[in-house]
């Protein structure tokens, strides 16, 4: 009754939470804050994750109203799907007959406040697929997900676009030169792999590539990581799995500009063709890494793909993402992921759409003529670890991967490190893929995601000379 409703809402105290049951545990009302700071999204996306989580009523068929102004429609809808994971692996679920079924509905305030349109329901359920499908794989353990795995389920994404995926594998890496990603997972019993899924539109004017690290278990290889640390790196290939839901999303909604999803795919494993410390390995750009630390392999793979995107695929903007360091959690935080690029721009707008959306960004400090010395080597262009620890790794490892482009590379270069917020306690979170659709929504023909673009409806848009200038330039 409008009285119960009434005076549960008069009791919540949003700190920046809170929730009071009704009717016997049979529904619940939450609030969510009514601040939020500057480095948060308005949408406050975490916190609707976690309440769903906590205060849901059981059930097999359960509902949700989500009453939010328009602007956070998108980043409300991310995030009550991280709410329901889909991979489990209990003996219980395997018994279930009936499946469960949530509704959710959205209940507009503020301004621009009419119903929604059957169009943003299709762009929601497009986002929330593949938030839910990249938080699968990151949660499949690297027994089912290994590399041949990963190949199928980009297969399988490939099939539903239509599009055939370009695969290099195992041999024939080392024979056209990719000495990082070969070399990284030539110990495996699946073998390494590079796939590139490609959508060309007639019209496009620029291209831009997505790379992403694909390590299916990160052992740390020779330099092997200890019994407490190595337990979650089922996860290392949370920047893959990111784009190739991203990607299923992205070109279902319709996208004006040529976009490749390029996955660098190894398992890092010990074994006695492992990468040996002291090894030196050729990399696609032909530029010589001295291996001093084999569990620094994310960046050695990386480089490869973001090489094989300037080179072969002869990218205008290339964005990598990946669980890179641990250091990223310490610099940034368990919600933030760190941005490192060479242009103030799409730094901006990382940020931007990072709270558009609710997968939150903070920047790193760009500064190679400080920081790339740490990868000296005497015997080669490089090693592929810092000798300082302590000298900002989260930036010097994305370093590490511009390199392998060239500092003076006139393109746009955007590393993105999810290595915290890639899972919350046990679970993945999909994140990446919400950030992905928001970043490059300018450029895609669907109007919500135009709307959760950094230039989108915000009475923002670039300057008459950035349209004019090289395309390069353009914020997409």
């Amino acid at each position: 009754s409008p009285q119960i409703w009434q005076s549960a809402l008069s009791t919540l105290n949003p700190n920046p939470t809170d929730s009071c049951p009704l009717y016997l545990n049979y529904a619940t009302v939450a609030a969510l804050p009514s601040r939020v700071s500057r480095h948060n999204s308005p949408s406050a996306a975490q916190f609707i994750t976690r309440l769903v989580r906590n205060c849901l009523p059981g059930g097999v068929n359960r509902c949700i109203v989500m009453v939010c102004e328009r602007s956070e429609v998108f980043a409300s809808a991310c995030a009550l799907a991280r709410a329901f994971p889909l991979f489990t692996h209990r003996s219980s679920a395997s018994r279930r007959t009936e499946k469960k079924t949530v509704t959710v509905e959205f209940f507009l305030v503020g301004q621009n406040n009419g119903p929604i349109e059957v169009a943003t329901l299709k762009c929601l359920a497009s986002a929330t697929e593949g938030v839910r499908l990249a938080a699968r794989i990151v949660d499949t353990p690297c027994n089912e997900m290994n590399t041949d795995n990963f190949l199928e389920e980009i297969k399988k994404v490939g099939k539903d676009l239509g599009i055939t995926p370009a695969i290099i594998r195992d041999e024939e890496l080392k024979e056209r030169g990719f000495g990082g990603i070969y070399g990284v997972g030539k110990a495996a019993l699946h073998p390494p792999a590079l796939a590139v899924l490609s959508h060309t539109p007639d019209g496009a004017t620029q291209t831009i590539a997505w790379v992403g690290k694909g390590i299916v278990y990160d052992t740390g290889g020779l330099s092997i990581k200890g019994k407490t640390t190595m337990p979650g790196m089922k996860r290392d290939c949370g920047g893959a799995a990111a784009i190739l839901g991203a990607f299923k999303a992205t070109v279902k909604q319709g996208f004006k500009d040529n976009l490749h999803a390029v996955f660098c795919l190894a398992e890092n494993a010990v074994g006695p063709r492992a990468t040996r410390p002291d090894d030196i390995h050729v990399l696609y750009s032909g530029k010589t890494v001295e291996i001093n630390n084999t569990d620094a392999e994310g960046r050695l793979i990386l480089a490869d793909g973001v090489a094989y995107a300037c080179k072969d695929l002869g990218a205008d903007i290339i964005l990598d993402m990946a669980t890179l360091t641990g250091a990223q959690g310490i610099a940034t935080g368990k919600y933030h992921a760190a941005v490192l690029t060479n242009n103030e721009e799409w730094e901006k707008a990382c940020v931007k759409a990072g709270r558009n959306c609710g997968d939150l960004v903070h920047p790193l400090v760009y500064c190679p003529e400080l920081h790339f010395s740490e990868f000296t080597s005497a015997v080669a262009d490089m090693k592929n670890s810092v000798a300082d620890r302590d000298n900002t790794p989260s930036s010097c490892a994305g370093l590490f991967i511009a390199s392998h482009i060239g500092f003076d590379w006139p393109g746009v270069w955007v590393h993105i490190d999810i290595a915290a917020p890639v899972h919350a306690g046990e679970r993945a979170t999909g994140y990446g893929v919400a950030l992905l659709l928001s970043l490059f929504g300018g450029a895609s023909e669907d109007p919500l995601l135009n709307m959760v673009s950094p230039l989108g409806c915000n009475g923002e848009s670039p300057t008459e000379d950035m349209e004019r200038d090289s395309k390069r330039r353009r914020l997409v």
